[in-house]
């Protein structure tokens, strides 16, 4: 059996890393395109390096540009090398361009789509991820769900065939790999002390791209760092958009620093008081590393952690930010166990794919 995996930007090297392992282990022949979404070195080699992921067979290079350029960039050469290669399936992860795109051209050349992290839904209805991960969802064939919220989002839509729960394959790496990270070495190297800190992230585009959201959410940061230290790893959209809108010296208070491999950034967390976030991934990732996070976001595919009273929502404001950030206080509630299943949903997803159902 022959699996060509779609990847193309940051979250889903992290996915790769173990599901890709998974499934070579059991004997699928895997090839790996990266789309090349994210171009800059500094937000993949660096996680290709990190985490011992197969060195990609085809790197299309795609690049940055608007939503159509890159998705239709992207289904081009998508299609030259599904043409070539004749998989049996095609895997594809999140809610990314390169996500939509490998789906559509599967579908369209009529071979079976995998989806990884299906059935997440979010408001608004009309931000890009959400598009993908609808999209993609409808016209997939394997659908691998990361939480029991997920496989019922699904079950409303009227989508109930080959859907499976296996659980959330960040959590599977964030288990392998917590015993590797260097918490103190880390925290050592950039001058902060552990749990006196915030590790934030910018990059979303209803963030970045809006000039009064951006301004809020820097003017929020600069008044917390002024009583505990703010450390931002720097998204490049994020980067271009301060320097745009010339907001570099609402930031001159914020430990600026360069994108992190995936055990600097999970050492940052596990040693932090809270993240501020909207990285989906790191909303997650903080629950991993028993750290509450403020989701800058009107809503969140992660939901039940909201509900759960772990995470809490707080968009752009930039008064409940600063508030929530500086006055924190534990929830009384106990961690909820099990959201995001038991940290083997790489092996699941590989048993599927290898069983009868996976193959046309």
């Amino acid at each position: 059996m022959k699996i060509i995996s779609i990847i193309g930007a940051r979250p889903q090297f992290i996915k790769e890393a173990i599901v890709g392992s998974a499934i070579r282990d059991i004997g699928i022949y895997e090839v790996l395109v990266n789309t090349g979404q994210h171009y800059d070195a500094n937000m993949s080699d660096v996680f290709v390096k990190g985490l011992s992921i197969k060195e990609p067979d085809y790197n299309l290079e795609v690049g940055s540009g608007t939503h159509a350029f890159q998705t239709a960039t992207a289904m081009i050469r998508i299609e030259e090398t599904l043409s070539k290669e004749k998989p049996d399936m095609v895997l594809v992860y999140g809610d990314t361009n390169a996500t939509v795109a490998g789906a559509l051209v599967a579908a369209k050349l009529k071979i079976p789509v995998a989806h990884v992290e299906a059935g997440l839904r979010q408001h608004p209805k009309d931000m890009p991820e959400e598009i993908n991960r609808v999209v993609t969802d409808h016209i997939s064939k394997l659908l691998f769900c990361p939480t029991e919220k997920a496989v019922e989002n699904l079950k409303k839509e009227g989508i109930t065939e080959g859907v499976h729960f296996v659980g959330d394959v960040m959590y599977d790496l964030f288990l392998k790999m917590r015993p590797q990270l260097d918490v103190d070495g880390t925290l050592a190297r950039f001058g902060l002390q552990e749990k006196n800190f915030i590790l934030a992230t910018l990059h979303r585009d209803f963030n970045t791209d809006d000039p009064d959201r951006l301004r809020s959410i820097l003017n929020a940061f600069g008044d917390i760092s002024r009583e505990i230290p703010i450390i931002m790893p720097l998204h490049p959209r994020t980067k271009k958009a301060i320097e745009t809108n010339e907001f570099r010296s609402l930031t001159e208070n914020i430990l600026l620093v360069e994108p992190l491999s995936y055990h600097d950034m999970m050492s940052l967390l596990v040693g932090s008081k809270m993240a501020i976030t909207d990285s989906g991934g790191l909303q997650k990732e903080a629950y991993f590393a028993d750290v509450p996070a403020l989701v800058m976001m009107p809503d969140t595919g992660w939901i039940e952690l909201v509900e759960a009273g772990w995470n809490t929502l707080v968009d752009a404001d930039r008064e409940k930010i600063i508030d929530l950030a500086l006055n924190y206080e534990p929830t009384t509630q106990k961690k909820p166990e099990g959201l995001y299943g038991d940290g083997e949903a790489g092996e699941k997803i590989a048993e599927i794919l290898n069983s009868r159902e996976g193959r046309r």
